[in-house]
């Protein structure tokens, strides 16, 4: 299931110790409409290894200016609180696949 974080919530988890997949979208933005799907899929795959979820950067601007989001969409990968890596604009699920595998060692 893909989860929704917002500025109160994404902390939490980003720090949470486990590898966590944030996809920065707005409802307005159609290359984020098409690459709802494939963080669905994410989140569908990887439920027990991978925190997989979205942020509307329009209802949470705190955490989308934390992390210097100006372009969408852009999913940002985190591992101990940290940005691992990052994907600014729609890609294949197979991109983003190949990402969280290589982090997932």
């Amino acid at each position: 299931m893909t989860l929704t974080f917002t500025d109160e919530t994404a902390s939490a988890t980003i720090t949470s110790g486990s590898l966590t997949v944030i996809d920065f979208a707005a409802d307005w933005c159609g290359p984020c409409k098409a690459m709802k799907p494939t963080i669905d899929q994410l989140a569908e795959k990887y439920t027990d290894k991978v925190k997989v979820g979205t942020v509307n950067i329009d209802d949470s601007p705190a955490i989308t200016a934390q992390y210097g989001v100006r372009n969408i969409p852009t999913v940002l990968f985190f591992k101990d609180g940290q940005v691992v890596d990052k994907s600014v604009g729609f890609v294949s699920i197979q991109k983003l696949e190949e990402k969280i595998e290589g982090l997932l060692k």
